[in-house]
Order: structure tokens, then C-alpha cells, then sequence
């Protein structure tokens, strides 16, 4: 297993590695690599003063120009015109070899050939140092040779290193000072983002993730926050539905329990009564069927466990087909659904799910109706689809509720209450269908006149 560390000390390690690895940049480019640089920059030197040599050579004031050039590039100039020294620069230079009777032989050998150049490294006996020199053949008559030292001025280079380790000894203190507090700068955040973090996963969600001056940390803080807000509603939807169902579970059952004591204890001996014991028994049981079996529906809907089925049919006849289930409130309880018959107008959908679509938006209408009993069913053929509206006559729903309306047993004023018709999670069955076929959707809602829930249903193109 690989070894761990925290945040502040990685972040500490390499900042002090980049700054090391800086230092040893340095210290290989301006010590160790010192002599080649130098011999290289020198070899410029040298090349570039022929040059300029070669095109002054005819300008009469020659000899100042090579004074010039001998002062300003550090190197030694020697002129030799018919095998006679007509100009020579200050022989104290330490790249001079003009004079060094050892090696004098290479300027006649260079002289005597037909090369129009050469190079040549020397040992300059007398400064014991080493020396690079250029001969170049200016014409026939004429050689130049111009030489330079190879060797960097000692001094400079053991100052240069007796400098540079008091300045690395310095960025090394100061970068383990930096690095720690810039660490803990950029640690510090992050760590406490981990402390709350690890609290909202113990399931504590009234935390605040707090902003720092790191753009990305406030992404995430923020980011943080909105989802400890929702995983806060969500808890707090979790545990409201979970009172809600045991509500409904526990109601009837505490219902079907006290009747069937009373048919056993009482009423066993009057038919009448037992039988109307009996039917209150059978109604309790009915809905806590439809109570389970709206609960693994919207289960199957959202784990997908059931692909859809999509066919063309008519959706006038399934809206009538659906409005007969309601003849029992119509005839008992004066509920009026209206509905204009429309042509046959066919559609692509699953069937059995849209039919569940209607049903429960219809349930929810007639639950929440004014006093009027009244719900409104239209279906509206529009231009790129067919748009399905229920509408009640009702108390509506204020504008910061509507969203909240399609969460399972949302109620708007907090407090449950068994509907007449269904099991409560209605509208949460209603919105995963309907996403599930990508249909648009939604609700309006004037308060005290009423709500209504509508969705579309695309036309095929042809």
C-alpha cells in the first residue's frame, strides 16, 4: 500500500522540491557549467570580432578600430602583412599568445597553407592558461589572428560560488518558511471543508460550508452547501413520508382490526350490521391496496425495471374510458367531471402508464375541487402536440409551493389529511411517467380560483 500524507504536507514537500530543484538548476548552469558556457560565449566573441574586423579592414583609421574591438571584446589582435607584424593589441590580456615563441610555429604553418581559416587551442605558457585562437586569411598578403582565454577569471568564479551558497543556504530557509504558509493557506480550506464534510455524511445537515479567498474552494463550498440544503429537504421529505405511510398504513389496520373485534364480540348475531361492519372492512383493505401497490408503481417507474410500451392509440376514448370509473361520485357524492368529446385523435405513448397519468390527476382534482365539485377535463389539439388539462375549482396553490407539489405526500399546509380517492403519492407517480416519456409538463394555479395540471404529448412527425 502506498504511504499517505495530508494535504498542508504534500503542499509543503513540493513547493521545497521546486525550490530545490531551482537551486540545482543554478548551481549546474552558473558553476559546474561555467566553463563551457564561457568557452562557448568567448568562441562567439572571437568569431564575432573577425567579423567586424574583415569589414573595417579597409577603413583607414584600422588601428583604432582594432584597439576598439580589442578593448570592448577582451581578446588579443595581431595583424601580420607579408609575413611582417604591422599591429599587435595589449599584450597583458591574458588571451594574448602573440608573443609565446613555443607556439609560434602555427602562425607559419597557417601562413605557409592555402586555409582560409583555422582554429586552434593553445596553452599560453605564460599565464598557464588555456587559449583559443582564430587565424583567418584576409587576402593573399594579409593574416589575422585573434585569440582569447578559455579559462573564467578565477576570482570571480570562487566569489561566484562562495556567493551563491549563502544564497541558496537563504532560499532554502526561506522557501521552508513560505511553502509551510502557503500551505496551510491552501490546506486550511480544504481541511475544513473535510470536517463538515464528514459531519453531513453522519447525516447532520444544518452546516454552513464557509467561502474562503480560493475561487475553486468557493465553487465548492457553494456547491457543498446547495447540496447539504437539499439532502436536508430531502431528509426532511423522508421522514415526513415516512409519518404519512405509517399514517396510512396504521389508520386502516387499526380500522380492520376494531371492526372485525366488533363482528366478533357484537354485531355477529345482526346480519345487517355485520355486513355494514364487513364493508367498512373490505373499503380498509382496498385501500391499502391501492396504498402498496402505488408504492412498488412508482418504485418499478423510477428503477426503470419496466421499459415502455409504446403504441398509437386514441386518447379521447381513453379519457371517456377513465371518466367512467367516476360514475359512483358523480351519482353519489354530485361531483360533475366535464369533457368535450373530441374526433379521434391518436397518439404514441404507453397506454397503461398514461392511463395512470389521468387517473391520479384526476384523483388529485376531485380531492381538492371547490365546493362546486366541479373538474374540468380538456384536450387540446395544438400545433406540435396534443395537451391533456385538469383543472379543479379549488383554493389553489401559492407560487413558492408549485414546485413542491410533485414530492410524495407533499401537502401544503404541513399537515396530512387521508384524500378521498388514492394513496398520496399520486403526483410523484404522475411525474416520473411523464419524464420517463420526455413529455412537457407542469401545473397553474390561481389562488382561490383553482389549479391546473397539464402535459403535452408531441405529434409524430410524418
Amino acid at each position: 500500500m502506498k504511504s499517505k500524507s495530508n494535504l498542508r504536507s504534500k503542499i509543503w514537500i513540493y513547493l521545497i522540491i521546486f525550490s530545490l530543484g531551482i537551486l540545482i538548476f543554478l548551481w549546474l548552469f552558473q558553476i559546474i557549467f561555467l566553463d563551457r558556457y564561457y568557452k562557448w560565449y568567448k568562441t562567439r566573441e572571437l568569431v564575432s570580432t573577425v567579423g567586424a574586423i574583415a569589414t573595417n579592414y579597409t577603413d583607414y583609421n584600422l588601428e583604432q578600430t582594432l584597439d576598439s574591438l580589442s578593448q570592448d571584446k577582451g581578446v588579443c589582435i595581431e595583424l601580420i602583412k607579408n609575413n611582417k607584424l604591422v599591429y599587435l593589441s595589449n599584450t597583458f590580456n591574458r588571451g594574448c599568445i602573440a608573443n609565446a615563441q613555443d607556439n609560434y610555429n602555427y602562425k607559419n604553418d597557417f601562413i605557409n597553407s592555402n586555409n582560409n581559416s583555422a582554429r586552434y587551442t593553445l596553452k599560453n605558457p605564460r599565464f598557464n592558461n588555456e587559449t583559443l585562437v582564430l587565424a583567418v586569411k584576409v587576402n593573399d598578403n594579409t593574416h589575422l589572428f585573434v585569440s582569447a582565454s578559455l579559462e573564467p577569471i578565477d576570482a570571480t568564479v570562487t566569489i561566484l560560488k562562495s556567493q551563491f551558497f549563502y544564497v541558496s543556504l537563504i532560499v532554502i530557509i526561506l522557501s521552508l518558511v513560505i511553502s509551510y504558509f502557503i500551505s496551510k493557506i491552501i490546506s486550511d480550506p480544504i481541511i475544513r471543508i473535510k470536517n463538515k464534510a464528514n459531519m453531513m455524511a453522519k447525516g447532520k445537515y444544518d452546516i454552513t460550508f464557509e467561502e474562503s479567498e480560493i475561487e475553486e474552494i468557493d465553487d465548492l463550498s457553494k456547491t457543498l452547501n446547495y447540496a447539504c440544503n437539499e439532502l436536508n429537504k430531502t431528509e426532511d421529505v423522508r421522514r415526513e413520508l415516512l409519518a404519512n405511510v405509517s399514517h396510512d398504513l396504521k389508520t386502516p389496520l387499526t380500522m380492520i382490526k376494531a371492526y372485525a373485534e366488533l363482528i366478533r364480540d357484537v354485531t355477529y348475531r345482526d346480519k345487517e350490521k355485520m355486513n355494514k361492519n364487513l364493508d367498512t372492512i373490505i373499503e380498509e383493505a382496498d385501500r391499502l391496496n391501492i396504498l402498496v401497490n402505488d408504492i412498488l408503481e412508482l418504485s418499478k417507474i423510477n428503477s426503470n425495471t419496466q421499459p415502455l410500451n409504446i403504441e398509437e392509440f386514441d386518447i379521447n376514448e381513453l379519457i371517456k374510458s377513465i371518466i367512467k370509473r367516476y360514475d359512483i361520485y358523480i351519482e353519489k357524492d354530485d361531483y360533475k367531471i366535464e369533457y368535450k368529446e373530441k374526433k379521434k385523435i391518436m397518439v404514441c405513448a404507453d397506454k397503461k402508464r398514461l392511463e395512470q397519468v389521468i387517473y391520479n390527476l384526476v384523483n388529485n382534482a376531485i380531492n381538492y375541487t371547490g365546493e362546486d365539485k366541479l373538474v374540468y377535463i380538456n384536450l387540446l389539439d395544438e400545433k406540435n402536440s396534443i395537451r391533456v388539462e385538469i383543472k379543479d375549482t379549488g383554493k389553489g396553490i401559492e407560487e413558492e409551493e408549485l414546485n413542491h407539489i410533485w414530492d410524495k405526500y407533499y401537502k401544503i399546509d404541513k399537515t396530512h389529511s387521508r384524500v378521498q380517492v388514492g394513496s398520496g403519492i399520486g403526483l410523484s407517480i404522475v411525474k416520473s411517467i411523464l419524464e420517463s416519456h420526455n413529455f412537457k409538463y407542469g401545473v397553474e394555479s390561481e389562488v382561490n380560483k383553482g389549479t391546473t395540471f397539464y402535459f403535452e404529448i408531441p405529434k409524430e412527425k410524418k
